[in-house]
């Protein structure tokens, strides 16, 4: 039996080649045959299995307190950088074994020092996860429950941490990095890793079973839209008509649910604009990868313990005005600061992009009245909804279907107010009528409805041209 399922079996923080073996299968039922069931099968019976078990549990617990104590200071020593530091613990960990005495296989030995070192200076059992680029995202929903996402299915993984307190020491680690705190008079943060990985922690009163972590990865290379063509997210048509619009400085809002690539698609977005416009970005958590030299990046800040000194996405949008931005670009509107951002729409700061959680273009709009009535502002609806009428000209929204993939559904242009009623007309729809594949894969594609945007008139003006193929003719969908 290889160490790595020794470690597991003792309850400690197990080496993570399993999550390998699941990252390379469909289903968790795939994975298990190959992983769990043989080693569940033979050591009940297998004593001198079990003793050593005991053996390799205490000489990792005994290596990782030995390096504590021989890396000191060192280990948060911020003028030492990364690989230097991991380096030094390797080669103290490889004395520290050496010092034991206890018989190693070399692929033992290997995998013992990774775990310690990942323990010591890493994130224990998450850090081959988010080594991992297969692995888009990881849900911690207890020390010994962890998910993964991979290829836009969830799978559990076989990682585990050792106990509560070893879960809670990688969380703490992760926050303390950004400035952020948590404990039981704020039990919960957001945070992001140093690649941009965006992090939420709760831990116990409010998380009843145990702290709970959610780590959303972003890829180190942003993706293109070549990629999302590739993907089958959208058409090349689409593309060249999103790229027009955003040349042509029309304001949009990327509208979806929770994971269906918001983000990613308004990174996509954002790539199409100009380089030598005056780029402002704002959002909770830095995420978003703009790939211009001109750009200014907000970040919101939650308050101190004292409860002061908060800064808000809205307070961040009010003073991008004064900072003679080009193009704002803010990573989700989910508040009050929706007012600000349609004011800014409708006074001059066109081009603007943006998400929202919803699930329709219709909905979209619905939300983005809603957002705006928790501003305080005692509006009528109808003055919102001319608001947003005249500020927002195109709904993007991205849907993740059945299958896991994430596509572009509807690309839909706002029209204006007919009586108190926001008039929406779709460009692109997703066309569900060529129905599934042999893995339940989703063969259709957006396709276009065949009918020109009023703001063609608008791509006339400023010189801006589309190919007459973009929109088509007109189709019949077998919805």
């Amino acid at each position: 039996m290889k160490l790595s399922a020794r470690i597991q079996a003792a309850g400690l923080s197990p080496a993570v080649p399993a999550v390998q073996a699941v990252g390379a299968v469909e289903t968790l039922e795939e994975a298990r045959p190959a992983t769990l069931a043989p080693a569940v099968a033979r050591e009940p019976a297998d004593k001198p299995v079990t003793a050593r078990l005991d053996v390799f549990a205490g000489l990792k617990q005994r290596a990782a307190s030995a390096l504590f104590e021989r890396m000191g200071v060192r280990a948060s020593d911020t003028s030492i950088s990364e690989d230097d530091l991991k380096a030094v613990a390797r080669e103290e960990l490889s004395q520290i074994i050496d010092a034991e005495q206890v018989p190693l296989s070399p692929d033992e030995r290997r995998r013992l020092i990774q775990d310690v070192a990942d323990d010591v200076l890493g994130f224990g059992p998450l850090q081959r996860l988010l080594d991992d680029a297969t692995v888009t995202e990881i849900m911690v929903n207890r020390m010994d429950q962890i998910y993964v996402e991979q290829k836009g299915r969830l799978t559990l993984s076989e990682s585990r941490f050792s106990s509560e307190e070893h879960l809670r020491r990688v969380i703490e680690r992760i926050v303390s990095k950004v400035g952020r705190r948590i404990d039981e008079s704020s039990p919960f943060v957001d945070a992001r890793l140093e690649d941009g990985s965006r992090v939420n922690a709760v831990i116990p009163p409010l998380a009843v079973n145990g702290s709970s972590l959610t780590i959303r990865k972003f890829s180190k290379v942003p993706l293109t839209v070549q990629n999302l063509i590739d993907f089958g997210t959208l058409t090349p048509e689409m593309a060249e008509l999103l790229d027009a619009c955003v040349k042509a400085k029309l304001n949009i809002i990327v509208s979806g649910g929770t994971g269906t690539g918001k983000t990613t698609l308004l990174n996509v977005l954002s790539s199409f604009l100009p380089g030598d416009e005056r780029i402002v970005t704002i959002e909770d958590a830095v995420e978003l990868q703009i790939q211009q030299q001109h750009v200014v990046r907000l970040e919101s800040r939650p308050p101190n313990t004292e409860g002061k000194g908060a800064v808000t996405i809205r307070d961040l949008v009010r003073n991008s005005l004064r900072m003679r931005p080009d193009r704002i670009v803010i990573g989700e509107v989910r508040g009050g600061e929706s007012l600000d951002m349609l004011q800014a729409m409708n006074t001059g700061h066109d081009g603007s992009l943006s998400t929202v959680h919803s699930n329709s273009p219709r909905d979209a709009v619905a939300r983005l009245e809603t957002l705006v009535l928790m501003a305080g502002m005692d509006l009528p609806l109808r003055a919102i909804r001319e608001q947003i009428a005249s500020a927002v000209h195109l709904v993007v929204q991205i849907s993740r279907l059945r299958d896991g993939s994430r596509r572009i559904t509807h690309v839909t242009e706002v029209q204006g107010m007919e009586g108190d009623v926001v008039t929406l007309q779709d460009a692109f729809v997703f066309d569900y009528s060529a129905g599934v594949d042999s893995k339940g894969r989703f063969l259709g594609k957006p396709v276009p409805t065949g009918i020109r945007p009023r703001f063609m008139e608008r791509f006339e003006d400023m010189g801006i041209t589309v190919s007459p193929a973009v929109f088509g003719s007109v189709t019949t969908l077998g919805r």
